[in-house]
C-alpha cells in the first residue's frame, strides 16, 4: 500500500513532508508506514486519499472498483444524470446541439434559477 502512496507522491511531485504538513498527519506515521511497522487507520487513509483526490480503495489497491471517476464532483454529476431521466434527456440533447444552442439554453436556465431560487 505504501508503494501506491509513493507513486502518487512521485506523479504529483510532492514530498512526504508536504503531505504531512497539508493534512496535519504526523510525519513519523509515514516513516513507520514505509518501514511496514504501521498501517494507517481508515480516517488517516481517508485524509491521504482526499489529499490526492483518489479513493481509499485506490490508495489501498491501486485500482478503483466502485467509482469510474476519480473526481468526486464528476462522479456525483454522472450519477445524477444516470438516475434522473429528465437530466438524461437534457444531456443527450446537449450532445447533439450546436455550442450556441447549448449556451442559449444554459442562459435561459440560469435566468430561471435566478428568478425562482426554490424552483
Amino acid at each position: 500500500m505504501y508503494e501506491i502512496f509513493e507513486k502518487l507522491l512521485k506523479s504529483r511531485g510532492i514530498t512526504v513532508y508536504r503531505v504531512a504538513k497539508d493534512t496535519g498527519l504526523n510525519s513519523a506515521m509515514f516513516t513507520s508506514w514505509k518501514k511496514g511497522d504501521y498501517t494507517p487507520k481508515q480516517d488517516k487513509l481517508q485524509k491521504i486519499a482526499d489529499y490526492f483526490n483518489v479513493s481509499v480503495d485506490y490508495l489501498m489497491t491501486g485500482t478503483t472498483k466502485d467509482n469510474y471517476y476519480d473526481d468526486p464532483n464528476t462522479a456525483r454529476i454522472a450519477q445524477e444524470v444516470f438516475n434522473n431521466p429528465d437530466l438524461k434527456i437534457l444531456f443527450d440533447a446537449a450532445r447533439d446541439s450546436r455550442p450556441e444552442d447549448i449556451q442559449m439554453a444554459a442562459d435561459m436556465l440560469k435566468r430561471f434559477k435566478e428568478t425562482n431560487p426554490n424552483g
